[in-house]
């Protein structure tokens, strides 16, 4: 006895939809993921400042009352020292964290991945314009924050 015809096509309309979808993921891999992930372009004086700008989460910090960030509210300058680096001089670790969530559309999410240990740093670079205001998460009055501004050159 033979199969019925619609076996047949059952079969050949499974193997289109098989076709199908692999070019349909093809096509999303080669071309739309790729070009969905590309960061835009910065100039390259931008990327690599002359200078970085150090701020030091410093001695203390942990104790309510005593300095935190230091320097606090600084001016940074794109091109310049548009760097920045956060280095943990206390004993304790520390995070620095947004206060709001902020993306830079080059360098991402801007916070420390984790606590950033004694001795060690966080490192960001702010392709942007922009105020940001940040804390540390297990000591909530340590409370930062900086302007980046455009190069008047």
């Amino acid at each position: 006895m033979s199969a019925p015809a619609s076996s047949h096509a059952y079969g050949i309309g499974v193997i289109a939809l098989i076709i199908g979808m692999g070019a349909s993921i093809l096509f999303y891999t080669s071309f739309y993921y790729p070009e969905s992930l590309e960061k835009p372009s910065v100039d390259i004086h931008i990327l690599e400042p002359v200078e970085n700008f150090m701020i030091s989460i410093a001695e203390g910090a942990a104790t309510e009352g005593n300095p935190s960030y230091v320097p606090n509210n600084p001016k940074i300058t794109l091109t310049i020292d548009n760097r920045v680096l956060w280095m943990n001089d206390d004993v304790t670790p520390h995070t620095v964290t947004a206060d709001h969530r902020h993306i830079d559309s080059y360098s991402g999410e801007f916070g420390s991945t984790g606590v950033v240990m004694p001795g060690e740093s966080y490192e960001f670079i702010f392709t942007e314009p922009q105020e940001l205001h940040y804390h540390c998460d297990p000591h909530p009055w340590m409370t930062g924050s900086l302007i980046v501004e455009k190069s008047r050159f």
